[in-house]
């Protein structure tokens, strides 16, 4: 079996002397975020990536996120929602206001009369009641606080209601991008396989694509998603804040009892060592977990704030590398 690490890059790990630690530690491929980037700056990254595999002769895969259909806050500073505080939701890019939330997609806004009462923000972090509803404006109120900042996601508790596809930054990183023979590409939030066959036929039959398990839909017809992926991530923090901690945990269950089934390479995501952002070793429940996915038929991991802000990024790699000598 293959086994795949890969590592989100970001202000923890944007040093060329790091990337040499991380791939000494286990690292198979790297990740961007483009949610977290300017257009700009995703074409900055992969040319220094680039530069680097020139000195060290060894490419790795570079994996770019596309936002797809997720729905994300806009810029603004980043800060603590208290319980009980009332916070308005508009339609716009940004907001220097600290009781307003902007939310720079229509559909969200669309969405909302045919959606619960209840908004996710920061994976489920953070809970807003929705009071009143405008047609660019929601008024809320936090049931639940905790931090937020800029770009992070947001979602509906239940929604059936979202526009899919590709937005204008998606297709400005793919047009820039997709030269370079050592980019692929993961589909934020993908609905179905008609959704992922659509990805398919308008980014091409041989670019590499990742088709991100983050909705309900998505993973039950994961078997029909893969006839138009080249690889599947089980992405248990947007699935967490789309299905509620206890449905996910029994969705993530039953898919993992399919996983060996599946015919392409299957990983897992979602604070896979969350401990490890701010401690240098894993709890023994992350490395009962890592041992356990490995066992069911996952090909690997994939580290986010581990490795993109974390404390610990050489060390959180290393760990999710700590059973590349087995055999399963």
């Amino acid at each position: 079996m293959t086994y795949e690490i890969i590592a989100t890059l970001g202000p923890a790990s944007s040093r060329s002397e790091l990337w040499r630690e991380m791939i000494a530690a286990g690292v198979t491929a790297f990740r961007l975020n483009s949610s977290h980037l300017s257009t700009p700056a995703v074409v900055e990254w992969v040319e220094r990536l680039r530069a680097f595999y020139d000195q060290t002769g060894r490419a790795l895969p570079v994996v770019i996120d596309l936002q797809g259909s997720k729905w994300r806050l806009g810029e603004i500073e980043a800060r603590e929602l208290a319980a009980g505080q009332q916070v308005r939701l508009i339609r716009a890019q940004s907001s220097q206001r600290v009781d307003v939330l902007p939310v720079p997609h229509a559909d969200f806004f669309t969405a909302a009369p045919d959606s619960s009462r209840e908004i996710r923000l920061n994976d489920a972090k953070v809970l807003l009641e929705v009071e009143t509803i405008q047609p660019d404006a929601i008024q809320a109120r936090v049931v639940q606080g905790g931090p937020i900042a800029a770009r992070k996601g947001i979602t509906y508790a239940a929604s059936e209601f979202r526009s899919e596809g590709m937005n204008e930054k998606d297709c400005a990183i793919l047009h820039d991008t997709r030269q370079y023979p050592f980019v692929r590409y993961a589909i934020s939030y993908v609905k179905n396989a008609a959704e992922m066959a659509a990805y398919r036929k308008r980014i091409g039959a041989t670019i590499y694509l990742v088709a991100k398990l983050e909705r309900g839909l998505a993973v039950r017809e994961a078997e029909a998603i893969a006839a138009e992926a080249d690889e599947l991530w089980l992405c248990r923090g947007d699935l967490g804040a789309e299905l509620g901690l206890a449905e996910m945990a029994k969705t993530a269950h039953h898919f993992s009892t399919r996983v060996r089934d599946l015919p392409i390479p299957v990983m897992l995501a979602g604070q896979v060592l969350e401990h490890m952002n701010g401690q240098p070793t894993p709890t023994r429940s992350e490395v009962c977990c890592l041992y356990d996915a490995l066992a069911r038929g996952y090909q690997g991991f994939v580290l986010s704030d581990e490795a993109a802000v974390g404390q610990f990024p050489v060390e959180s790699c290393r760990m999710a590398a700590l059973f590349e000598a087995e055999l399963f």
